[in-house]
Formats: structure tokens, sequence, C-alpha cells
């Protein structure tokens, strides 16, 4: 697996990754209609932020973005989402895509990185994101309406580089 810059014919491929994300309507919290369009204006992030892919060859296995959570007083602090396809999924891909972020934040010199609304039952991302040092510093009770299990927490997690 190979971490480079997301090109725009990587698109055709990150594409339906974040629209079986959205509309799953399980991890984001993100408009299950948005379109292909809109998504890539949403997804894709300009300089001085970064898009990345996650790749076997020619194939996508799953994507991530980041930059600066915040303007003005708050830009010392990073965030960033990733994505994996559904098959890819449990193999390594997600952990690869983060770190990928977090060295990509301290070499920007970010002061942190926070992440604004983690799915407080999307469990696998939760626990990624604690074995590489986030802690949840606040959730916001049922802040987030999942298809199946009702109202859930947002978890507000962050780590200090």
């Amino acid at each position: 697996m190979l971490i480079r810059e997301f090109v725009d014919q990587d698109w055709s491929q990150v594409w339906p990754i974040i629209e079986e994300v959205i509309r799953a309507q399980e991890t984001f919290p993100y408009d299950p209609t948005m379109t292909a369009d809109q998504s890539y204006g949403m997804w894709v992030e300009a300089a001085p932020g970064r898009t990345a892919v996650a790749v076997d060859g020619q194939r996508v296995l799953g994507t991530a973005k980041m930059g600066t959570n915040r303007p003005g007083p708050g830009a010392h602090v990073a965030t960033a989402s990733f994505m994996v396809a559904a098959e890819n999924r449990g193999r390594g891909v997600g952990t690869a895509l983060c770190r990928e972020a977090l060295t990509w934040a301290r070499q920007q010199g970010y002061a942190g990185m926070q992440f604004n609304a983690v799915v407080q039952t999307n469990r696998s991302a939760v626990e990624l994101y604690q074995r590489e040092g986030f802690a949840v510093v606040g959730t916001v009770p049922g802040a987030f309406r999942h298809p199946t299990l009702g109202r859930v927490g947002l978890h507000v997690m962050y780590q200090k580089f």
C-alpha cells in the first residue's frame, strides 16, 4: 500500500467510497443526498490543506483530507477525515491514513489535531484514534441520528503534539 497525493484522475474511485459512506449514514454527518460535485468541493482540500489516497497499484483503497481545523485564532490546530472502501476495512488502511495525516500536521507545524464529530458508535474509528494517541475530550449527546440506533453521541477527539 502506498499513500500519495490525490490527483483529479482518482476521483472516479474516490467518489464511490464517499458515496457509500455518506449514504449509509452510520459514520459521517454529511448530507446523504450530496452529489459527486458537491462531495468533490467538500472533500478535496485546497492548499495549504491536503487530500491523499491510499492505493494498491492503481486501485484506491481509501482517502483522507487534512487541513486547518478553524481559521484565525484556532489555525494552529489541524483536523482530518478518513474514508476507506468497505472491502478494504480492517486491513490497516485507516491506520495508515491517520498516521499520514498526523505526520503531515506535525510537519506543517500544527500544535495538535482535533476531530470534531466522531460518531460514538463508530467503535473501529474511536479505537483507532485512541491507539494513535487521541483522547475523547467531550461528547455531544444525541447529536448524530444513526439509521438503526437512533440518536447517538458525537465525540470531539484531540491529540496535542
